[in-house]
């Protein structure tokens, strides 16, 4: 009952704030992230009234389920922007991208870090300082769909967006393995080539691999029903079941084999929508039945943020630097690749800008930063709990005003008019036929 009760006053508060909110004209994703601070363990969880808001922190990790299957989910609406059709055009101008900006920012952030690790000494060691630039890498795919979703932005820019987007989540993995592997050895005094290199190619790849299997399962089952209803279940019942999979962990002969949830669902959302006849109907659909579960999911991100990491002043510096530099690092190297690879010049000027957004896969990286580092864990997830409640709270509001700048976005005027325009020319193009 409890439980049942926090998901409905959560998704309830999350709707209600958007209203409230509605007057600054704010994204729908910021004003779920203020609802779940509000009604998480420092605001309206200090009541402790167990259901009507979360008392604790380790109240609010007992909802990770829906976390994973939002995720699961965005992974998966992002994979249908990998049509071959649509690749023909932008695809070696993402992939360019898609490299190029989540190193340069990993870049920037190392050096800002080591020079911050010159002046602090101890209080930022070189292992924290090389972790940081790795997790700088990743981008928050959820934030900017969520954008894109709410204002129907359509246009250069949010064509090679998404799929820069979807790249960076694979770069950040194969960035941050490797250099985490650093950390280790650098901390332990001993290297371990199987996890600096080995372990993260076989998940990158055994990923893609898992995922294009599931996705071509999928296509093959959804021959047998012929009711859209029954296929649309039937797609929700695969991204459960794919997430699921890649939740799956063992070892075979020394080496940890594990499975990014992204890139399997990515992979899956890929292969669907380029084999598949049926998945644009199918996935119109989805996006209806997910409305609400992506809701709930910034509800509980926003309860998941640590007001509490404001209280130690080194956190605040460092994270204000790592932030600065992150942005960046993001800016240059969407505006540099993207210039070299040909893209729009308002491409090429507002591009770095939507990538800001940084959560769910940084925040993996830095829990299992956390677990093997101890203390030094602790200070890297409290530097990036700081940069997130930044990023999350502002990123949606610069990515929307970054496609408002390009006319990916469009006044309400003119996507009504658009809107009318295409009726009537289907009007027309009906009476030809007949």
């Amino acid at each position: 009952m409890t439980a049942i009760l926090a998901i409905s006053v959560a998704l309830i508060m999350g709707l209600l704030m958007t209203r409230i909110l509605r007057p600054l004209k704010l994204p729908d994703v910021t004003a779920y992230l203020i609802a779940g601070v509000l009604i998480g363990p420092y605001v309206l969880g200090r009541l402790n009234i167990p259901g009507i808001g979360f008392v604790s922190t380790s109240d609010v990790e007992q909802y990770a389920l829906i976390s994973n299957v939002a995720l699961g989910f965005i992974a998966f609406t992002i994979g249908n922007e990998f049509r071959l059709s649509q690749l023909k055009n932008i695809g070696r101008q993402a992939m360019i991208v898609g490299i190029a900006e989540g190193l340069v920012a990993s870049l920037c952030v190392n050096i800002a870090m080591f020079v911050l690790h010159i002046f602090l000494g101890g209080k930022l060691p070189i292992t924290t300082a090389i972790t940081l630039g790795a997790i700088a890498t990743a981008t928050a795919p959820a934030a900017t769909l969520m954008v894109v979703r709410q204002y129907k932005a359509k246009g250069k820019l949010t064509d090679i967006l998404l799929p820069v987007v979807a790249l960076d989540d694979a770069v950040a993995l194969m960035v941050f393995a490797i250099s985490f592997g650093v950390a280790m050895a650098l901390k332990d005094g001993a290297f371990n080539m199987t996890s600096i290199l080995v372990e993260p190619f076989l998940e990158i790849v055994l990923s893609l691999i898992v995922g294009a299997f599931m996705g071509w399962l999928l296509t093959q089952l959804e021959t047998l029903f012929n009711s859209n209803s029954n296929r649309l279940s039937l797609t929700i019942a695969f991204v459960f079941l794919t997430v699921g999979i890649s939740m799956l962990e063992f070892d075979v002969g020394g080496v940890h084999i594990q499975f990014s949830s992204l890139l399997v669902c990515m992979m899956l959302g890929t292969i669907f929508c380029n084999i598949c006849p049926l998945s644009e109907d199918l996935m119109e659909k989805s996006d209806r039945w997910t409305a609400p579960l992506f809701a709930l999911f910034f509800v509980i991100s926003g309860a998941e943020l640590e007001l509490s990491v404001f209280s130690d002043i080194s956190i605040v510096i460092i994270g204000v630097v790592y932030i600065i530099f992150r942005c960046i690092g993001k800016y240059l190297g969407a505006w540099s690749s993207a210039k070299a690879a040909g893209c729009d010049p308002v491409v090429q000027k507002y591009l770095g800008i939507t990538l800001f957004p940084q959560a769910g896969v940084a925040l993996g990286m830095c829990i299992t930063a956390a677990a093997k580092f101890g203390a030094e864990g602790a200070m890297i997830r409290n530097i990036v709990l700081f940069s997130v409640l930044v990023y999350e709270l502002v990123g949606p509001s610069m990515t929307k005003w970054a496609l408002k700048k390009t006319g990916d976005i469009q006044p309400k005027s003119a996507e009504v008019i658009n809107r009318r325009a295409m009726k009537l020319q289907e009007a027309e193009d009906k009476k030809k036929v007949m």
